[in-house]
């Protein structure tokens, strides 16, 4: 944990000099995740908070993907052979909470800027038949335990356009989760930022 903190510390420190124009950026964005073991989509919230220089970033966000409800389908076997019908829907419970922190490089100038990322962290998978409200989404948070969580690795890329200071973002990576093995999943997010 030292040595993260220190790493932290030396990055930020570089990014102040790398540019004159220091800055950071606060955004919240809509999240969208396909999870391809279980071919779902979740859609959900986050926020980010990037400091450092115009072009080198420090980033931190954070997103919380709602519970998805899902359709069963079957192919019905002999007076109509291969006729396929859909059962129902029902809301699965699950939930993703999701915590990146990783450095961002920014490429171009003008109002449209390209960038990639890299970014680490931890993905928590969890079940709730609560409502999503603000009071249901702390104590899921409080809940995680140690055996739903698994190590993340997000690379990616994305356009941002800004008008002054306020703007909007588009994301698109894969959001890698290792849980026996790498797992790799399709994450978009989009929204607005503003610089500070």
């Amino acid at each position: 944990m030292q040595r993260l903190a220190f790493g932290l510390i030396v990055f930020l420190a570089c990014a102040s000099f790398a540019s004159a124009q220091e800055h950071g950026e606060f955004g919240v964005f809509a999240d969208y995740l396909r999870l391809n073991q279980t071919s779902t989509n979740f859609w959900g919230a986050g926020g980010r908070l990037s400091l450092g220089s115009r072009y080198l970033k420090l980033e931190a966000e954070g997103t919380y993907d709602f519970s998805r409800s899902f359709d069963e389908t079957f192919t019905t076997p002999g007076a109509f052979p291969g006729t396929t019908t859909t059962v129902g829907f029902a809301r699965s419970n699950m939930r993703i909470v999701q915590g990146l922190v990783g450095p961002a490089v920014s490429i171009g100038r003008g109002p449209f800027r390209f960038f990639l990322t890299a970014k680490g962290g931890a993905m928590g998978f969890l079940t709730s038949n609560a409502p999503v409200t603000f009071g249901t989404f702390t104590s899921n948070i409080s809940n995680l335990r140690s055996n739903s969580v698994a190590a993340a690795f997000y690379p990616g890329g994305g356009v941002e356009g800004h008008l002054g200071p306020i703007g909007l973002r588009l994301d698109v990576g894969d959001e890698m989760y290792f849980s026996n093995g790498a797992h790799h999943n399709l994450r978009v997010t989009f929204g607005p930022v503003i610089r500070f």
